[in-house]
C-alpha cells in the first residue's frame, strides 16, 4: 500500500506522487511502489480524506495509468 502517512514516500517538486505497479519495485522507488503477480487482474482505489474544492467542481482528477520505460 502506498499511504501519504509513510514518511518515506517520494514526493514531487510539485506535490504529486508517482505511484509505480509492477512485480518488481524499480530502483529507488520502493516507497511508491505497489506490487502485482504476473498474469493476476488487478484495480486501483483512490480515497480522498477531506478533497478540496477542485475535486468538487471537477477542475482537478487523477492523472491516467501511464506506462513507465
Amino acid at each position: 500500500m502506498v499511504s501519504s502517512q509513510n514518511k518515506e514516500l517520494i514526493i514531487n517538486p510539485d506535490q504529486s506522487v508517482d505511484v509505480y505497479f509492477g512485480p518488481k519495485a524499480p530502483a529507488g522507488k520502493e516507497n511508491n511502489w505497489i506490487q502485482t503477480i504476473p498474469g493476476k487482474g488487478w484495480f486501483t482505489i483512490l480515497r480522498l480524506y477531506g478533497p478540496l474544492e477542485p475535486w468538487f467542481d471537477k477542475t482537478w482528477r487523477p492523472g491516467e495509468i501511464e506506462l513507465s520505460k
